[in-house]
């Protein structure tokens, strides 16, 4: 894997919308990932027998302007790998005010899972469900292609929000070409 943190961050510009707000979901078998309402990580964790959180890199960012109402958030991308094979590259964005009260516990996960943490907190609730298909063909094109997997046709992924208290940090779960075509093979 030729992947480094001198390409982070890598999210890009995405449309989100909900569910109900597409026109067509992906087949069948990739709709129930992405609307799955429980733990990604956990979901994951149940198709491979090792699972393992690489941390392209975290930090404290200027937002761009489409992600945040927020100037600053705390920035975590990683890619979650099944089996040796990265499935899902994940964006973290924690509003900097979230961030001073909560930041040890984000900032600590180190190559854990941030899954485990929001589904085993009391501090933390899920929410909505907004999801995406875009053609890539900028950062995570690159992305996909330092991974030995090329992007040939629409990329598929989800955003969850969690609150915590009066404020609310999302993650983007984007489902990478070798992901796609196992889940995709099993209908």
């Amino acid at each position: 894997m030729s992947v480094t943190s001198l390409s982070f961050p890598y999210g890009e510009s995405i449309r989100w919308f909900a569910p109900d707000d597409l026109e067509a979901l992906p087949a069948t078998p990739l709709t129930e990932w992405l609307l799955a309402t429980g733990s990604l990580t956990a979901k994951l964790k149940s198709h491979c027998r090792h699972f393992e959180v690489k941390v392209l890199g975290e930090a404290l960012l200027q937002t761009a302007p489409h992600e945040s109402q927020l100037p600053h958030a705390w920035v975590r991308e990683v890619l979650l790998i099944l089996d040796g094979t990265p499935w899902v590259f994940a964006r973290t964005l924690v509003p900097e005010s979230l961030l001073a009260r909560c930041g040890d516990e984000l900032t600590g996960l180190g190559d854990r899972p941030l899954g485990e943490l929001l589904f085993s907190s009391s501090h933390f609730t899920p929410g909505r469900i907004e999801v995406a298909g875009f053609q890539s063909c900028g950062t995570l094109a690159s992305l996909a292609a330092s991974l030995g997997q090329n992007v040939q046709g629409r990329l598929w992924g989800r955003r969850r929000y969690f609150g915590c208290e009066d404020e609310e940090l999302t993650v983007s779960e984007i489902f990478l070409p070798a992901a796609m075509d196992i889940i995709l093979s099993n209908q």
